[in-house]
């Protein structure tokens, strides 16, 4: 039988060296390695695959290589650099936590692991990897990797979700050694992206297949039969005002889906966006899935010769189709204005 409690101590020896010989180190936020660049990366990598990442983070520090350059940013100009990832929330998150660093923090990146858990969008396990990988102190972390990967080791299986946290984080603190900390935090979220897969784990390859309670045990659990899940479906109809070269835009402020994002009309009415007035007219369908919702795009395409004034509180602006890049705006609704 395997014995947990002596192997605890194995565990991060054996991911450390895998790491310094099959560990990923040509990652762009593996060089050049700065609180600032972790922090952002690791925020990207919320729910995010590393492939999807990787343009983006280097765009960003493209604009933004560090945090001297970042503090001046506007929200607008960071959810433009995100536009096309998803998950807007961490997008303002940064925001909001880039302002708290300005004025909590005198523009200097928080060195403390319970400064780092007050910034917007930075739990425990995030901070303990910006303490571990930037800062080279031990700390536990527990993304949805390493989760897999000491799940499997331990043999948790607890069904409730809160109990198996709890379980999860002990003995993550249990593996995660004093000395070799950057190493072994980056292999162990390695192991379980690369070789501790959801599916099909490469057991052969995994240096804990000595030590793991379920080395070559993992089978694919028995089909039952398919419970369709229907995403709940919402139907938009967008007011596009445009002219020759401007595009007129409202910044949506609703705790929904594309917050803070610039989209056209939604209340055409209301803004007074007259379709009698406009040149041409056109009509497109669009259909659009995010995470927990299907989206049916109606837009209304209304071209003018001229702007023209909107009275409105919310905040709007006549954009120029070469500016677009400068404001943050779903994937769709961007690909429509270059088509024009």
């Amino acid at each position: 039988m395997i014995n947990l409690q002596k192997d605890n101590m194995n565990l991060s020896s054996l991911v450390i060296d895998w790491y310094k010989s099959q560990g990923r180190k040509n990652l762009p936020w593996r060089s050049n390695i700065s609180p600032y660049r972790v922090w952002i990366s690791e925020i990207m990598l919320q729910q995010t695959q590393v492939k999807t990442v990787i343009p983006y983070y280097e765009r960003f520090l493209k604009e933004f290589p560090t945090l001297p350059s970042f503090m001046d940013a506007t929200e607008d100009e960071v959810i433009a650099l995100w536009s096309g990832l998803g998950f807007y929330r961490r997008a303002r998150n940064i925001f909001k936590a880039k302002e708290i660093i300005k004025t909590e923090f005198k523009n200097k990146f928080p060195q403390k692991f319970e400064d780092l858990k007050l910034l917007p969008g930075i739990g425990e396990s995030t901070a303990g990897a910006i303490m571990s990988i930037a800062y080279k102190k031990s700390y536990p972390i527990l993304d949805a990797n390493v989760k897999r990967v000491l799940s499997r080791y331990s043999s948790i299986n607890e069904q409730s979700n809160s109990k198996r946290n709890k379980q999860l984080w002990e003995v993550s603190r249990d593996v995660t050694p004093a000395n070799n900390i950057f190493e072994y935090t980056q292999g162990i979220m390695d192991l379980g992206a690369t070789i501790c897969k959801p599916k099909d784990p490469s057991c052969n390859f995994c240096p804990l297949n000595q030590i793991c309670s379920s080395a070559f045990k993992t089978k694919e659990p028995l089909k039952a039969a398919k419970v369709l899940k229907i995403k709940p479906v919402k139907d938009i109809n967008f007011t596009l005002a445009y002219t020759k070269n401007d595009f007129l835009l409202f910044k949506r402020n609703e705790k929904t889906f594309w917050d803070g994002l610039w989209l056209p009309s939604e209340y055409p009415r209301i803004h007074k966006i007259v379709k009698s007035k406009s040149s041409t007219q056109k009509n497109i369908q669009k259909k659009h899935k995010l995470t927990h919702l299907d989206l049916n795009l109606s837009i209304s395409l209304l071209r003018y010769d001229k702007i023209f004034k909107v009275k409105t509180n919310i905040e709007h602006r006549w954009i120029r189709k070469s500016d677009i890049d400068s404001f943050g705006m779903p994937a769709p609704i961007k690909k429509i204005i270059l088509s024009l």
